[in-house]
C-alpha cells in the first residue's frame, strides 16, 4: 500500500513495528516513540490501551501483519544463502577446479621456473651498470677532447659571423617568422641547410653527419664571445660521430657552454614553442647539477621604502629566477629586510630546493611590500645565522648569501668580521637592482671582500643572465681541483627538451686549461658541462617484464629517494624547467617498513625484507592489504639503488615448452577470428612479441597484425621473444580447453550471466560467448587490468561493479548490458611449488541479480511466491516484501554499491555508497567496518587555475601618472629610463610581460598543468563478524545490521530506510580532490624532512683561487639624447640591435 509522506518524529501509518532490542541500550521503542515524549491525559491513555483490541480484526487482515526488524540470526541466514549462491555459480561456471586439472593434464607442455630475488636484482643492477658505463666512457672522451680543443684554440678579436659555418637549430623556425631578428639582420649566410631522416630511437628527424647549435634568444649570436665559442666547439663534431660509431645506442650527446651555447648531436631542428623560446642550457637541471657542488643559499631582499614599484617588481622576478638555478641537492631560504629581517614564507630555516618548496617561496615573494629604512646589518646577520644553524638538514657546501638591493652606503664590515673573516667560508653576491644614481662601491666591496661577485640588474632583460652567472664563481674550486673534480654525476629524472620523454643524464664538467701567460696561474673558469642522455625506456628494457607476474616489479631510486624506475612513475604533465621528482614513499603507500627500506637503499646497502603493506589498485579506487618481498642492491659506479618487489605467489612462473610444431599450429588456430563464435572471443595482450609487429591501440587490429606476422615467421624466430610467444600460444590452447570442458555446454541465462571469462599471465583474455566481447571494457593486457591484479592479491571472489562517477550520466539498463564482474585467481600447486597463472570469472546481469538478491534475502520458503504472514503470526521484515521499509545492499570492500533491493538505486551501482546513503556509510565507517586511507598524487594534471592578484603578473610594468608625463624632470629620471628599457625589452622579449614563464619555454603549450590531488580510499576494517548497531540521530534513529560475506569482498547490510533528512549529518568523500596548497602543508613537512644523502665530495674551497675578478659597476646617468632616440625607436616599433654581451668568459683569451 502507498505510504504517505512522513515527518520527523511522527508516527507512521500502516502496520506497526514491534519493539526491538537495542544492543547495550535495552529494548528500542517503536516508531511512535521517536518523537519527544509527553505524558497524555488519563482518558486518552485508557483509549490507547484499548485501541489494539478494537483494531484486532484489522490486524488479522492480509497485508497488515506486524513486522519487526529482522533479527541477527535471520540476517546471517540470508548471508549464508547469498554465499551459497555465489559459490554455486562460480563452481559451475568459473571453472577454477577444471582449469587446475587442465594445467595438470598439460604438464608436459610447460616448466615451472623460479624467480630468485637476489640473483635477479643483482643481474639487472649489473646490466644497468654496464649500460651506464658505456655512456661514462663516451662522456670522458668528449670532456677530454673539449678541453684540448679549447686550449689549442686561438682567440680572434676580428672574427665575423660569415666566418663561421654551423647548423642553427632554430634557423627553420626563424625563417618562417618574418619578424625574427635574425631574418632582419640577414645573418643566415653562415647557417647550413640540412636534410633529415626519421629515427624512432630519437622520436625525431635527425642528421648523423652534423651537430646542431642552439643559442638563447636573449644572447646576440654575432658577439665575439659567441663566435669564438662556435669556432672551437665545431671540432667536437668528429668526437660525437666517433662515439656513436663505438656505441650505436647513444642518444643525445650535448655540450652546454657557460656562455649559453648548446651544441648537440645528432643534428635536429629545435622544437620551437608557440611563444618566444627562453630555453637556456645553463638553467637545465643536468647543467646546474654538473656545473657546481651543492649549495646552501640564503637570499635577502631589501624592501625598504626606497625600493619603489618597478624596482621591487624587478627584485621579485630576480628572486624567482634565482630559485630556478637551484636543484634538489641545494638548500635555500629567502628573507626580506629593512630595519629588521624576516623570512618571506613560513620556512624558518634552510629547506631543500625542491619543486614544491620553491613554489612556496615564489608565491611568498610576490607578497613583499616596500617600507621602512635600509638595514643591511639586519639582513646579513639573519643570513649568517641561517647558514650557521647546524641542527637542520642542509647541503653543508658552497655557503652563500645573495643580496638584492637598490643601493646603500653601509658596508657592514663589522658583520663580516664577526661571522665570515678571516676564513671567508661564506661567499657574498650582491645585486644592484633598477636604475638609480646611488654609489655602488659599497656593494662591490661586499662582494669582493667575501669571495663573491657584484652584478647589476638595471632592467628586466638583464635578470636571466645575471642570476645564473654566479655559477661560474662556484665552479672555480672545481676547476682548480682538476682531475679530482672530474666526476660523472647522474641526474634526477627530467623531461628531455628534444622529445625523448623521461631521461636521466650523465654529466661531466669541462674545465678551461689555458694560462694567461708563461709562468702565470692557470685559468679557473668552467667552460661548461658535457651531457649524455639515457632514456628511462632503455633502462626498463633491462628489467624482467613478464616473469615477475602482474604485481611484481623492479624500481630504482636516487640519493634523494626519488624514483627513476617505478610502475607508478607516470607524470601526467611535465615542466621543462623542473625535474620529475616523485619520492619512493609517494609512489607507494607510505609505512615504517618502506621508510627503513628507502633509507637502506639511499645508504647503498643490500637487503631483503618481507613486509605486510597496503597497495593501491590500478584504478586507484581500492586498497588491499598484501604481503610483499623487497630485495635491493646498489648499482655500482652510480649513486642509484635498485629494488625488486615480489608477492609470495610470484616466486614461481610458467615457461611454455611447445616443441611440437603441430601442437603450435593447432593452438594458434584458436586465435583466428573464425573460431570465436564457437570458442569465445580472444583478446591478446599488446606486448612486443616480435620486432616487426606493428603496435595498435585497437586490439582487433593488433590481433590482425599479429596473425599476419605469424604467417611469415615461426614462434622460434630470432626476431621474436620466444618466451612471450610460446606462453601466449600455450594459454590460447589451455583456455580453449576450458571452453570445451565447462562453458560450451552451459546455459548462462539460467544463472543470469552475461558472460564468463579467463585471463592468463601469458596474455590471453578469453570471453565467452563471442557476442559478450562487444561490452567487454577491461584492459586486454591482464597485467594492466584492475580485476586481474586484485584477484591475485585477494582470496575468494572479487566483485567489481561498473565504475560510475556521480557527474556522469546514469547507467543505461537497456538490453541488460550492465554487468558486475566477479573474478578469482586460479592457484596451482605443482610439486610443492605454488603459483597463480590465471584468473577466471563471470559477469552478472545486474538487473536479474538484483531481483535474485531480493529473493535470497527474503523469508520465502518456496521459489515461486513471497512469504506472507498468517492471521496470528509475527513476521520479520525482509528485503523483498518490505523493500519500502527496509534497505538491503551489497557493498564491496572499497565502499562501492554492488547490489540493492531498491529499484531506483540500480542506476547508482558502482557509486561510492556515501553518495547513495551518506548516513549509513558514515555509520559503517564509525563502527570500524571500513578504514580510510588518504594519500596524495603528485603527478596529477589539472585545468589551469585563474590567476590571482599576487601571482598574475610578476613581470608587470610600472605605469606613470599623467603628472609624471607633464613633468620634464621625470623624463630624465631613473624611473623614465627604466620604464623605456622595460618597454624596449617588452617588444623584443614580449613573454616577459606574461604571467606564466612555463608557457614561453619547451614544447607546444598544454592546457593542463601539474597539480596535487588528494586521494581517499576505503578498505575493510577490523570487524569481521555479524554486527547490529543503531544510527542515533535524535528522533531519526535507524537500526542496521552488517555482515561480511565469507570468501568475497562484499559487505551485506540491512537497514531501516531513513525517516527524515535530519540524519544526513555527515558525508564521507572518496572522490579525488584538488589540493590548492599542493598537498600536505609544506610548512609542516619541512619540519620532518625525509632522509636523503647528498654528494659525498664538496668543492667549495681552494687556496689558490683568485678572487680579484669580482664584478664591476657600469651604472651611468641616462642622457636626454639617448632617451629621445629610444622613444623614437619605440614609436617606429623597431627594436634596436643588441650589443655584444660582455661575459665573464672574456678571460678565456690566451
Amino acid at each position: 500500500m502507498a505510504v504517505p509522506a512522513r515527518t520527523c518524529g511522527a508516527a507512521r501509518p500502516g502496520p506497526a513495528r514491534t519493539a526491538r532490542p537495542r544492543p547495550g541500550r535495552g529494548p528500542r521503542p517503536g516508531p511512535s516513540a521517536r518523537r519527544p515524549a509527553s505524558r497524555p491525559p488519563r482518558p486518552l491513555l485508557l483509549l490507547l490501551l484499548l485501541l489494539p483490541l478494537l483494531l484486532l480484526p484489522l490486524l488479522a487482515a492480509p497485508g497488515a501483519s506486524a513486522y519487526s526488524f529482522p533479527q541477527q540470526h535471520t540476517v546471517q541466514h540470508w548471508a549464508r544463502r547469498l554465499e551459497q549462491e555465489i559459490e554455486g555459480v562460480m563452481r559451475i561456471f568459473g571453472g577454477v577446479q577444471q582449469l587446475r586439472e587442465i594445467y595438470k593434464d598439460n604438464r608436459n607442455l610447460f616448466e615451472v621456473q623460479e624467480n630468485e630475488p637476489q640473483k635477479l636484482v643483482e643481474k639487472v643492477a649489473g646490466d644497468i651498470e654496464s649500460l651506464l658505463d658505456r655512456k661514462v666512457q663516451a662522456l670522458k672522451r668528449l670532456a677530454d677532447a673539449a678541453e684540448s680543443f679549447q686550449k689549442a684554440h686561438r682567440w680572434q678579436d676580428s672574427i665575423k659571423e660569415e666566418d663561421i659555418m654551423y647548423y642553427d637549430a632554430k634557423a627553420d623556425a626563424e625563417l618562417d617568422d618574418p619578424e625574427s631578428e635574425d631574418v632582419e639582420r640577414g645573418s643566415k649566410a653562415s647557417t647550413l641547410r640540412l636534410d633529415f631522416i626519421e629515427d624512432p630511437n630519437f622520436k625525431n628527424k635527425v642528421n648523423y653527419s652534423y651537430t646542431a647549435v642552439q643559442i638563447p634568444t636573449d644572447i646576440y649570436k654575432g658577439s665575439t664571445v659567441i663566435l669564438n665559442e662556435l669556432n672551437w666547439t665545431e671540432a667536437l663534431e668528429n668526437v660525437f660521430i666517433e662515439n656513436r660509431r663505438r656505441d650505436p645506442t647513444l642518444l643525445w650527446q650535448v655540450f652546454g657552454s657557460a656562455t649559453g651555447v648548446t651544441r648537440y648531436y645528432p643534428a635536429t631542428p629545435w622544437r620551437a614553442p608557440k611563444k618566444i623560446d627562453l630555453y637556456d642550457v645553463r638553467r637545465r637541471p643536468w647543467y646546474i647539477q654538473g656545473a657546481s657542488s651543492p649549495k646552501d643559499m640564503v637570499i635577502i631582499v631589501d624592501v625598504s621604502g626606497s625600493v619603489s614599484g618597478l624596482t621591487l617588481k624587478l627584485m621579485k622576478t630576480s628572486v624567482c629566477e634565482m630559485l630556478d638555478t637551484l636543484s634538489d641537492d641545494d638548500y635555500v631560504n629567502v628573507a626580506s629586510f629593512n630595519e629588521k629581517a624576516q623570512p618571506v614564507s613560513c620556512f624558518t630555516h634552510l629547506v631543500q630546493a625542491n619543486v614544491r618548496n620553491k613554489k612556496v617561496f615564489k608565491e611568498a615573494v610576490q607578497g613583499m611590500v616596500a617600507k621602512g629604512t635600509t638595514g643591511y646589518k639586519a639582513g646579513f646577520e639573519y643570513a649568517f645565522d641561517q647558514l650557521q644553524n647546524s641542527n637542520i638538514t642542509r647541503a653543508n657546501c658552497n655557503k652563500m648569501i645573495m643580496m638584492f638591493t637598490d643601493g646603500g652606503e653601509d658596508r657592514v664590515q663589522d658583520v663580516f668580521e664577526k661571522y665570515n673573516w678571516p676564513n671567508r667560508t661564506v661567499r657574498v653576491f650582491t645585486f644592484s637592482v633598477g636604475q638609480h644614481n646611488y654609489d655602488v662601491t659599497p656593494l662591490q666591496w661586499m662582494a669582493c671582500a667575501n669571495k663573491g661577485y657584484y652584478f647589476e640588474i638595471p632592467s628586466i632583460g638583464a635578470i636571466r643572465i645575471n642570476t645564473q652567472e654566479y655559477l661560474d664563481v662556484l665552479g672555480r674550486p672545481m676547476v682548480l681541483a682538476g682531475k679530482e673534480a672530474k666526476q660523472v654525476q647522474w641526474t634526477n629524472v627530467y623531461e628531455d627538451a628534444l622529445g625523448l620523454g623521461l631521461v636521466v643524464t650523465g654529466t661531466l664538467p669541462v674545465f678551461n686549461l689555458t694560462q694567461d701567460g708563461p709562468g702565470e696561474k692557470k685559468n679557473q673558469l668552467i667552460l661548461g658541462v658535457m651531457g649524455i642522455d639515457v632514456a628511462l625506456n632503455d633502462i626498463k628494457r633491462l628489467t624482467p617484464n613478464y616473469t615477475l607476474g602482474a604485481n611484481g616489479y623492479v624500481f630504482a631510486i636516487d640519493p634523494n629517494g626519488y624514483v627513476l624506475l617505478h610502475p607508478n612513475l607516470r607524470p601526467q604533465t611535465t615542466n621543462f624547467r623542473e625535474p620529475v621528482t616523485l619520492d619512493f614513499l609517494d609512489a607507494e603507500l607510505e609505512d615504517e617498513n618502506k621508510e627503513e627500506i628507502r633509507r637502506s637503499m639511499i645508504d647503498g646497502n643490500r637487503g631483503h625484507r618481507q613486509i605486510r603493506t597496503l597497495v593501491k589498485s590500478l584504478d586507484e579506487r581500492y586498497v588491499d592489504e598484501v604481503i610483499r618481498n623487497y630485495t635491493w642492491v646498489p648499482i655500482r659506479s652510480t649513486n642509484y639503488s635498485l629494488g625488486l618487489v615480489l608477492p609470495p605467489y610470484s616466486t614461481f612462473y610458467l615457461q611454455a615448452n611447445l616443441s611440437d610444431q603441430i601442437l603450435q599450429v593447432k593452438y594458434f588456430e584458436f586465435l583466428l577470428p573464425s573460431s570465436f563464435e564457437s570458442e569465445g572471443h580472444v583478446f591478446i595482450a599488446p606486448r612486443e612479441y616480435c620486432k616487426d609487429l606493428n603496435a595498435s591501440d585497437n586490439n582487433t587490429e593488433f590481433l590482425k597484425n599479429f596473425i599476419e606476422l605469424m604467417e611469415k615467421v615461426t614462434p622460434d624466430s630470432k626476431q621474436c621473444n620466444n618466451f612471450l610467444l610460446h606462453n601466449l600460444i600455450l594459454d590460447t590452447g589451455i583456455t580453449q580447453q576450458l571452453v570445451e570442458r565447462v562453458w560450451r555446454d552451459q546455459d548462462l541465462n539460467t544463472y543470469s550471466l552475461l558472460s564468463v571469462f579467463a585471463a592468463t599471465d601469458g596474455g590471453i583474455t578469453r570471453v565467452f560467448p563471442n557476442k559478450a566481447a562487444e561490452d567487454w571494457t577491461e584492459n586486454p593486457e591482464p597485467f594492466n587490468a584492475s580485476f586481474y591484479r586484485r584477484s591475485l592479491d585477494n582470496h575468494g571472489y572479487v566483485f567489481k561493479p561498473p565504475h560510475q562517477d556521480a557527474l556522469l550520466r546514469q547507467l543505461e539498463l537497456e538490453n541488460d548490458t550492465v554487468g558486475i564482474l566477479v573474478s578469482t585467481a586460479v592457484e596451482l600447486s605443482l610439486g610443492g611449488r605454488t603459483l597463480r597463472p590465471a584468473v577466471v570469472g563471470v559477469k552478472l546481469d545486474l538487473e536479474a541479480w538484483a531481483e535474485k538478491f531480493k529473493v535470497l534475502a527474503s523469508n520465502r520458503t518456496h521459489q515461486d511466491q513471497p512469504h506472507k504472514c498468517g492471521p496470528s503470526s509475527h513476521c520479520e521484515m525482509d528485503c523483498e516484501v518490505n523493500n519500502e521499509d527496509l534497505l538491503c545492499v551489497l557493498i564491496d570492500d572499497g565502499g562501492f554499491l554492488v547490489l540493492s533491493n531498491q529499484n531506483h538505486q540500480w542506476d547508482q551501482v558502482g557509486r561510492f555508497f556515501s553518495e547513495v546513503d551518506a548516513n549509513l556509510m558514515l555509520a559503517l565507517y564509525n563502527n570500524s567496518f571500513y578504514t580510510r586511507k588518504e594519500s596524495y598524487d603528485y603527478q596529477a594534471a589539472c585545468a589551469p587555475q585563474p590567476p590571482g592578484n599576487l601571482g598574475a603578473a610578476p613581470r608587470g610594468v610600472f605605469v606613470p601618472t599623467i603628472a609624471d608625463f607633464l613633468n620634464l624632470a621625470w623624463w630624465t629620471s631613473a624611473a623614465a629610463w627604466s620604464l623605456f628599457q622595460q618597454l624596449l625589452y617588452g617588444l623584443i622579449y614580449h613573454s616577459w610581460f606574461q604571467a606564466d614563464p612555463a608557457e614561453a619555454e619547451g614544447s607546444p603549450e598544454t592546457r593542463e598543468s601539474s597539480c596535487v590531488m588528494k586521494q581517499t580510499q576505503y578498505y575493510f576494517g577490523s570487524v569481521n563478524a555479524s554486527y547490529n548497531a543503531i544510527i542515533d540521530c535524535g528522533n531519526c534513529s535507524r537500526l542496521f545490521h552488517a555482515q561480511r560475506l565469507t570468501n568475497t569482498n562484499l559487505l551485506f547490510v540491512v537497514a531501516e530506510k531513513p525517516l527524515c533528512s535530519q540524519c544526513e549529518a555527515g558525508r564521507l568523500l572518496q572522490k579525488e580532490t584538488h589540493c590548492p596548497a599542493d598537498g600536505p602543508e609544506q610548512c609542516e613537512l619541512v619540519q620532518r624532512p625525509r632522509y636523503r644523502r647528498g654528494p659525498h665530495i664538496c668543492f667549495d674551497y681552494n687556496a689558490t683561487e683568485d678572487t680579484s675578478d669580482c664584478g664591476r659597476g657600469a651604472s651611468f646617468p641616462p642622457s636626454l639624447g639617448v632617451l629621445v632616440s629610444l622613444q623614437l625607436l619605440l614609436l617606429l616599433g623597431l627594436p634596436p640591435r643588441p650589443q655584444p654581451q660582455v661575459h665573464a668568459h672574456g678571460s678565456q683569451r690566451p
